[in-house]
């Protein structure tokens, strides 16, 4: 396999990639080049899978439910105004306290939730899960791309950069396995490339292939996104400073939505990215809470993923009109809490959107209530909205994509919920 071949026709998977920008007049010439010249657009999509199965129900408490704290009477979010109590969306609704950091997001109608989202399919299963949500067919297992790969493909981009398509993660995560080229990396100062798993190592670097690629196919815009970078690798990562006074928190999901609010600002041509959420275990199946549900093991992952999100969107400022983040999560958790203090595998769960165009301050999805004739097997949050309607409406609301059946084949929207107005 040549490098011509490889990185027409593989993804590339960039290990330890991270990013540090200095901001000099030099780089915002460098950047500002790049920028006019890529054709690509200027709109991001970030993708945030919460791996191992969130529990949608203390992240988005339905505290008005009368069912809530019978069925969970160690691990139910107080109601607002109590101590430790849910922050309040919408006087049935609340926001776990410990994300209080994007509250301010719901208030300025930039946040919006879909609440009892999900896979119609009925596994328990994290792998399969997982892989269905990814590919976006669940139920079936010989689906061979995933379906950001396939919102890439049905809007090629001639002239894109190879930063078109990232991910914060060591390899090609099942959503970006496909025809069309993504990148996976986590540290910009090693910079080191590898071949994908099928094929043989990759010689004479990073450097050597895109200039190869620059040459054949991207011409001049390739040339300068390439000097872009070089410039980027160079400078010293202790150098960047967030924006607005964003302070991201410590551990690996941070420096990931850290450094993608870098590539964006790099403009670098990055258009979709995406990251699961690396040190934060989702999966409670016991100690779940300390007290209530308010405190303890998954209060303490909420502080950091809200902390983050918050983050990255004060980081990222008045750019935020141009960049869309969706969080899922291949499942939820049972209603009742387990004789461990914890919850179980379940189905239904919360989506999470904020960013350009979000028609917030909503929470989207029919809820049909914690009563046991409407759980699903009698056990969980049944699934009323299908995840694939949500991201069919990112795909036409903010990808500017007209036909979703590429990106879902053999699916058609059943809920239009107007998240992009």
């Amino acid at each position: 396999m040549d490098r011509r071949y490889f990185i027409r026709n593989s993804g590339i998977a960039v290990a330890g990639f991270g990013m540090a920008l200095a901001a000099p007049e030099s780089l915002q010439n460098i950047v500002s080049a790049v920028s006019a010249n890529r054709g690509s657009s200027k709109k991001t999509l970030v993708v945030v899978f919460q791996r191992g199965a969130v529990d949608g129900l203390s992240m988005i408490p339905p505290y008005g439910e009368k069912n809530y704290v019978s069925l969970r009477r160690g691990l139910a979010v107080p109601r607002p105004g109590s101590e430790g109590g849910a922050i309040d969306l919408d006087g049935f609704f609340g926001l776990h306290p410990s994300m209080s950091a994007i509250s301010g997001l719901w208030r300025d109608k930039s946040l919006a939730v879909v609440h009892s989202a999900g896979s119609p399919d009925n596994t328990r299963s994290h792998f399969d899960a997982q892989d269905y949500m990814e590919s976006g067919t669940p139920g079936v297992k010989s689906t061979r791309d995933g379906w950001m790969n396939r919102l890439l493909q049905s809007d090629p981009k001639q002239n894109a950069t190879p930063f078109r398509a990232v991910a914060m993660t060591q390899q090609v995560p099942r959503t970006l396995v496909g025809r069309y080229p993504t990148v996976a990396m986590t540290n910009l100062q090693t910079f080191a490339i590898r071949a994908g798993s099928y094929s043989n190592s990759v010689s004479g670097g990073f450097e050597d292939i895109w200039k190869l690629e620059a040459e054949n196919r991207l011409g001049e815009t390739g040339k300068e996104t390439f000097e872009a970078i070089e410039f980027l690798k160079k400078s010293n990562p202790s150098q960047y400073r967030p924006s607005n006074g964003a302070r991201y928190p410590a551990g690996r999901f941070g420096d990931s939505m850290r450094q993608v609010a870098q590539l964006i600002k790099a403009g670098v041509g990055l258009e979709t990215a995406f990251t699961d959420t690396p040190g934060l275990n989702w999966d409670t199946h016991a100690n779940q809470a300390n007290g209530d549900g308010s405190r303890g093991q998954l209060a303490n992952l909420f502080r950091n993923f809200g902390q983050t999100l918050g983050a990255f969107a004060a980081d990222l400022g008045p750019k935020m009109e141009d960049v869309l983040v969706v969080t899922m999560s291949e499942f939820g958790r049972t209603v009742r809490e387990n004789g461990t203090r914890g919850t179980d595998h379940g189905h239904g769960n919360a989506m999470l959107l904020f960013g350009g165009g979000v028609n917030g301050g909503k929470v989207y999805g029919e809820w049909r209530g914690l009563s046991s004739s409407e759980l699903h097997e009698g056990r969980d949050l049944a699934v009323t909205t299908d995840y694939r309607d949500v991201l069919i409406e990112v795909g036409t609301g903010f990808a500017g994509i007209q036909d979703s059946s590429k990106i879902f084949p053999g699916y058609k929207i059943s809920r239009k919920l107007g998240i992009f107005g």
